[in-house]
């Protein structure tokens, strides 16, 4: 039921430094869907791989699903002393926007708004969860409890797509961004997205961010009211992140293939180099990334939110044990930069 992941496969050199990485200051990941068993499976595999120091969130009232070891450390709403300091927060949060005291009770008592209240009080470092809930569950609960950073606006995702060598002899990792979360996005919000997936992917995948913004026009080759979007994204970024290395907009080919952006996009700085995309719409974002899974057979890791002052991942209700391990890992690189006041334990 434990198997920890194999790193054997094309997709392991990263997975494996991922974990490394994050094995390097353990952090706690609290895990607030203890009744499922890919939950579980991941959480005992993550006490042997030492990357993480996972917790569970269980309420002692929960049907009996999978119950662990008594290696796994356990943590329960109903009766965990921080309580009452969650209902607090949950006041202080969302009281002004309607939410009674007795609506905060109840909530504090939900596994899920338990864990990212403790996460957003600064007892743990990250809360992993979607494998029950769904996006709209999770992100809800990390909006309530957590917000956005300091200056960010949009909360959204990326995915990480560990591909085959296309443009030289190596595996690459690419991020795809945002294919989970923002619809039809804003110029405005396309730039957050950008910004976000930037600073991830330096604490994630630990290399520079070159980032193209993707479109069916490069550099002025075609017209309309979408390319336009994306024109002024592109400009924003320049402008309030000027040390990111930002192209577009670009075709997928003038982005990705240096021979097609010596022609289509000359001198432009992230354009056959791009590591980072970003896709103009949820549609085609989510389109491109499943494509790439399973005609290219990638390896997709996320969604990974990203925006939040601390770190909340999402998951796929398809989700295996091994994505849940993968997903927690990151979730505590994305913790890196966050102090908290002590451990869930």
């Amino acid at each position: 039921m434990s198997t920890v992941p194999s790193f054997d496969d094309a997709a392991g050199a990263f997975l494996r430094s991922v974990h490394e990485r994050a094995a390097a200051a353990p952090r706690t990941i609290l895990f607030p869907e203890a009744t499922d068993i890919r939950t579980v499976e991941a959480v005992i595999a993550l006490g042997k791989l030492g990357s993480v120091v996972p917790v569970l969130v269980r309420r002692n009232d929960a049907p009996t699903g999978v119950v662990p070891s008594r290696s796994v450390e356990m943590i329960d709403p109903l009766t965990d002393p921080r309580t009452p300091r969650v209902v607090e927060h949950l006041l202080a949060r969302r009281g002004a926007k309607g939410l009674s005291r007795e609506d905060a009770e109840r909530l504090a008592r939900d596994p899920l708004y338990f864990a990212d209240s403790l996460v957003a009080l600064g007892e743990a470092d990250g809360c992993v969860a979607g494998a029950v809930h769904t996006t709209a569950d999770v992100l809800r609960a990390a909006i309530w409890t957590i917000g956005a950073a300091p200056g960010v606006r949009t909360v959204s995702s990326s995915f990480y797509l560990i591909v085959p060598p296309f443009r030289g002899s190596e595996t690459e990792v690419l991020t795809f961004t945002d294919c989970a979360v923002i619809p039809d996005p804003t110029a405005r919000q396309l730039a957050d997205i950008a910004i976000a997936a930037a600073a991830d992917r330096r604490r994630i995948v630990g290399d520079e961010p070159r980032v193209a913004f993707l479109s069916y026009s490069s550099m002025g080759s075609a017209d309309g009211p979408t390319v336009s979007k994306v024109r002024e994204a592109v400009s924003i970024v320049r402008a309030e992140a000027p040390g990111v290395i930002v192209s577009g907009e670009l075709q997928a080919d003038a982005a990705l293939l240096p021979e097609i952006a010596r022609r289509k996009a000359p001198g432009e700085g992230a354009a056959g180099t791009a590591n980072v995309l970003v896709f103009p719409s949820l549609d085609a974002g989510n389109i491109a990334y499943k494509l790439v899974q399973r005609v290219a057979h990638g390896t997709a890791i996320g969604p990974i939110l990203q925006g939040l002052a601390r770190p909340c991942s999402d998951l796929s209700r398809g989700a295996t044990s091994h994505d849940i391990v993968h997903v927690a890992a990151i979730t505590a690189l994305q913790a890196g930069n966050h102090a908290r006041s002590s451990t869930a334990s």
